[in-house]
């Protein structure tokens, strides 16, 4: 009879522990892993109150993971110390135990309140240490009821609950780690996009000064708003761009993106540009024209040059600002429209608003978010960044191979004002470019017109041996770049003497050493 009960005992054992190792096998969240764990001992094993500690990391202390039938108030409650009741005692010694009788043990502190006032005399508690590798990260306790008291029942439910301790550490383990790889591969995930959301905002904006890194900050903080959005600098300053920017990385971007110049339209042409006409309207109008205004609807209507409008055009435009709807000319009909507004000036409008050419109420519609754009001037680390850009996009467009852009170039580059901002760097490589015949931009392929000093004055002209002198320096150095530092070789490309090479680069203080290819 006895070994029945053994065998009957061991096939509960055997078929608790199939389904808790199911469990775990297939288990991605933990806590919901662990609560099934706790509600097949209650089925299967008749232990009750089972109870997940884990210690928390931040607090270093013992708090309640999961606890089969307790209230979310009564785990809050579950909090301990080390060494702080059974519990704590357990997971400091690192040590199993059997409590024969929950009532008569003074270290049993029942915060939970899981268990009443009734009195449960001939229950027993089973706490056993949950290991993570040689680390203590938590415990398993239990209730459960012996009705002989304490036997060997008691010493194989804790050898049972010792190897369940041990597959709930390796799988905690397990699903910590695929949290971290999962978390892991969600922060790249989200680098890449960020990277590549940063690559298609600002894929034409060029810039890595601390100016430009003000303008992109701008532009990230308001790119999701509806808020209008005013552009400000000087011409070729980079206006469009930034405008094209807030849309197509927008919500907006699946719809219309147009752009209106509107100083190069007179007064009746500019409002039928904007907000269309009816057939008749005036003399010329033989059909209808919808205006951008519609066309842009669920779009980004980019207004350039709003400082050019006329006192008419800035009354129905502020009113489309104020209440978001307008009339086309010659039409009684009120239209609705949802559209992202982007407006670009270099005109001074707080000046124009003292003169009285530019509505001062439009302009405080216009300038909710302003973004200033720097001149070219003031942001010359990006001066270089620029040129090389254009040089390979119009080398690459003109099919020829110029890898390169020369010390006394980039000289010029740098000291020169631009007072056409990007736009004249742009047109002066393209120029480059066309004129140049070997693989790097001289000095002598870039335009007179960078002679000039800040002030736009021209300079003094050299002298015949001062741009001679130049020219030489300027050879040997790319001599010596050819040759990776070896003076002997720069001499024989330039079919002069090793001599002569010699006393030029101790006149003109050359250091060929900064040219060599340093060995490993």
């Amino acid at each position: 009879m006895a070994e029945h009960k053994d065998i009957s005992k061991e096939l509960q054992d055997l078929t608790c522990l199939y389904e808790i190792t199911k469990a775990l096998a297939s288990a991605l969240n933990l806590s919901d892993c662990l609560g099934k764990i706790m509600k097949t001992l209650a089925d299967l094993k008749s232990m009750e109150n089972g109870t997940i500690t884990i210690i928390n990391p931040f607090s270093g202390k013992l708090e309640i993971e999961v606890a089969h039938g307790l209230t979310p108030e009564g785990k809050k409650r579950g909090q301990y110390v080390l060494g702080e009741g059974i519990t704590g005692g357990v997971v400091a010694s690192g040590e199993p135990i059997i409590v024969p009788h929950i009532a008569n043990e003074p270290r049993f502190l029942n915060r939970t309140g899981a268990r009443g006032d009734d009195v449960h005399k001939n229950k027993s508690f089973l706490c056993v240490p949950i290991r993570d590798e040689q680390q203590i990260i938590g415990s398993l306790s239990v209730d459960r009821m012996y009705k002989d008291g304490l036997n060997h029942q008691a010493d194989a439910d804790l050898r049972f609950l010792i190897v369940l301790s041990g597959l709930i550490g390796q799988t905690t383990r397990r699903i910590q780690t695929v949290n971290r790889e999962q978390e892991g591969l969600r922060l790249e995930n989200m680098k890449l996009k960020r990277e590549l959301s940063e690559k298609n905002r600002f894929d034409d904006i060029i810039g890595n000064s601390s100016r430009m890194k003000e303008v992109y900050d701008m532009v990230h903080r308001v790119v999701d708003s509806n808020a209008t959005v005013l552009l400000r600098g000087e011409s070729g300053t980079g206006k469009t761009l930034v405008a094209k920017s807030l849309h197509y990385n927008s919500h907006r971007r699946k719809n219309s993106f147009l752009v209106v110049n509107c100083s190069a339209l007179p007064e009746t042409l500019l409002e039928s540009e904007l907000f269309g006409h009816e057939k008749g309207a005036f003399t010329g109008a033989t059909e209808r024209r919808i205006g951008r205004f519609e066309q842009a609807e669920g779009g980004t209507l980019f207004l350039d040059e709003i400082g050019e409008i006329s006192p008419s055009a800035q009354i129905k435009l502020l009113h489309v600002v104020q209440e978001r709807n307008f009339q086309r000319l010659g039409s009684t009909k009120t239209i609705q429209c949802d559209v992202r507004l982007v407006a670009a000036t270099n005109k001074d409008l707080e000046k124009a608003v003292q003169e009285r050419s530019f509505r001062e109420d439009l302009y405080y519609r216009l300038n909710v978010f302003p973004v200033y754009m720097p001149p070219l001037r003031e942001r010359r680390t990006d001066i270089l960044l620029l040129a090389e850009y254009f040089l390979e996009k119009y080398a690459r467009a003109n099919k020829k191979i110029i890898q390169r852009i020369s010390t006394s170039a980039i000289d010029m580059l740098v000291q020169y004002h631009w007072p056409g901002n990007v736009r004249e760097l742009q047109n002066c490589m393209e120029r480059a470019v066309l004129v140049c015949d070997h693989e790097a931009i001289k000095a002598v392929h870039l335009p007179p017109t960078l002679q000039t000093s800040n002030t736009g004055k021209v300079t003094n002209m050299l002298s015949l041996a001062g741009s001679v002198e130049n020219f030489e320096k300027e050879l040997i150095i790319e001599g010596l770049k050819l040759n990776k530092g070896n003076q002997t070789k720069t001499a024989d490309s330039l079919n002069t003497s090793l001599r002569i090479i010699n006393y030029k680069i101790h006149q003109y203080k050359i250091d060929p050493k900064k040219f060599k290819i340093p060995t490993k």
